[in-house]
């Protein structure tokens, strides 16, 4: 291996941990302000929430998506492409906050909510830092300088969790979510704006923009179909049943997205610019295709099957009895959730491939054809409908697989070869945990002691079984641990 290779080796293993850390701290701290807010609000809140993500989500998509891929993607960039696009997004957050403004009373009619008008203009707010901030990203993950994003994350996590939950004890309901929000993006902006060191100017350069467009644009489009394919289920839950319901649906989904959102984005944020250097060195870009494809099978396999295993003692400890109605959402979730990492390592080496047409053409193959597993579940009522929407991730797994087989030499059955190892052990450990779970004495041990003790079973039966069958991505993820500790 020659002197560039292993300098770009340990750059991707210091930045896979701080990017892991940043996103996992991300996540984590979320995730706990989030319990404190379920806890005070309840699910008809979050109902209202979610529906309201959805608009600011394909916003983001259309500001932030395709341009800061192209900006991490291209091989050289200047300050003049880093303020071009900071000046699109600054314009296009202009023009998606104009047009939710304009649309925010029509929907909540169209929902039967009242509130929900006004929440949204001020949510949607948070559109214009999400535009700065994602110029500031673009530049951390070409530098892989990924502890500056942690540091980031992290302050503005607590300060906004902080506001979020000091309002909703002063019985602001569901604005309390949108402050948390909002001052989220705003205080991720500021902070950036101290520790990262580019300061784009008055540039506004169309030539710069286009050769951007190119590419750009085809990432763009996949990104928006992907993210309202994604939350295109919460309005049609929305429409056909209650916002109780919605609600427990959306946290129960909220479980396992928490963990797949930090793996995925992760993946994304150091495999995309460490793919592209290697994007015309097709047995290296093999090579760590297959090694992220099995750390992220890894990884996930185990943590969704444990979350299906105890989402019964889960639900009834971190939420109490008012949520214990989105357990079987969370188990229905998690299993689409599992093959995440699949998902995210094959559209991130298309994409360092420059392939960005074949990205687009599968989200259409898959949105279209997931659009009517979703029409054709709707008369079998909401269980069946989110079970089939998981077992569709499967499916998609090759889908997104496909291309990589003439690309690279590396396809679907290769990689579900390589990755079956660990869902089998995955499966077996996730069965022993649920079969202790049904026969624990009941009033044994307290919830919390009980929990901890299901959990405590499974990681300890998913690493015998890693070690009794020699996993293969046991060894590397220990050799990383080494290798990040060196680096510091």
């Amino acid at each position: 291996m020659s002197g560039g290779a292993f300098e770009l080796r340990d750059k991707v293993v210091k930045g896979f941990f701080w990017k892991a850390l940043e996103n996992g701290g991300d996540q984590l701290i979320t995730f706990i302000i989030s319990l404190v807010l379920a806890r005070l609000l309840g699910p008809e809140k979050y109902g209202t929430m979610a529906l309201m993500l959805i608009f600011v989500s394909i916003g983001n998509v259309i500001i932030q998506t395709g341009f800061q891929t192209a900006l991490i993607q291209k091989k050289e960039v200047d300050e003049g492409d880093y303020s071009s696009v900071l000046w699109l997004g600054l314009l296009l957050a202009l023009f998606m906050y104009a047009l939710i403004f304009a649309a925010a009373p029509a929907a909540g009619r169209y929902f039967g909510d009242g509130e929900l008008a006004p929440m949204l203009r001020v949510l949607s707010l948070m559109l214009f830092s999400g535009a700065v901030v994602s110029v500031e990203m673009a530049y951390i993950a070409r530098s892989m300088d990924f502890k500056k994003q942690f540091a980031a994350t992290v302050m503005a996590d607590i300060l906004s969790g902080g506001a979020g939950i000091a309002a909703a004890f002063l019985d602001a309901g569901t604005w309390a979510l949108v402050i948390q929000q909002l001052l989220k993006n705003l205080f991720l902006m500021l902070i950036f704006i101290f520790l990262v060191p580019l300061r784009p100017g008055a540039v506004f350069s169309l030539r710069k923009l286009s050769s951007l467009f190119s590419y750009g644009w085809k990432v763009l489009a996949s990104g928006l179909i992907d993210t309202v394919y994604n939350n295109i289920y919460t309005p049609v839950i929305s429409k056909l049943y209650s916002p109780v319901t919605t609600g427990l649906y959306s946290r129960g989904n909220q479980f396992p997205q928490i963990i797949a959102n930090a793996m995925a984005q992760t993946m994304q944020s150091v495999m995309l610019p460490a793919f592209s250097k290697n994007q015309d060195k097709g047995e290296e870009l093999r090579s760590m295709l297959r090694r992220t494809v099995k750390m992220g099978g890894f990884v996930m396999f185990p943590m969704m099957a444990g979350l299906m295993a105890v989402s019964v003692p889960l639900i009834e400890v971190l939420l109490g009895e008012a949520w214990e109605g989105c357990a079987p959402y969370l188990m229905l979730c998690a299993l689409g959730y599992s093959v995440w990492p699949m998902h995210v390592a094959n559209l991130q080496a298309i994409n360092a491939q420059g392939r960005s047409d074949i990205y687009l053409k599968l989200e259409i193959i898959k949105k279209a054809a997931g659009i009517g597993v979703l029409l054709l579940s709707l008369p079998f009522g909401i269980m069946t409908m989110i079970f089939l929407k998981s077992c569709f991730d499967f499916v998609c797994t090759i889908i997104n697989a496909a291309p990589n087989k003439s690309l690279i030499n590396y396809g679907p059955l290769r990689q579900w070869r390589d990755v079956l190892p660990e869902f089998l052990c995955s499966a077996a450990m996730g069965i022993a945990v649920y079969l202790t779970a049904r026969l624990f004495p009941e009033g044994a041990l307290s919830g919390a002691a009980t929990l901890a003790v299901l959990i405590a079973e499974g990681a300890a039966i998913y690493l015998i079984l890693a070690r009794a069958f020699r996993l293969e991505s046991m060894s590397y993820l220990l050799a990383a641990i080494k290798n990040c500790k060196k680096l510091g």
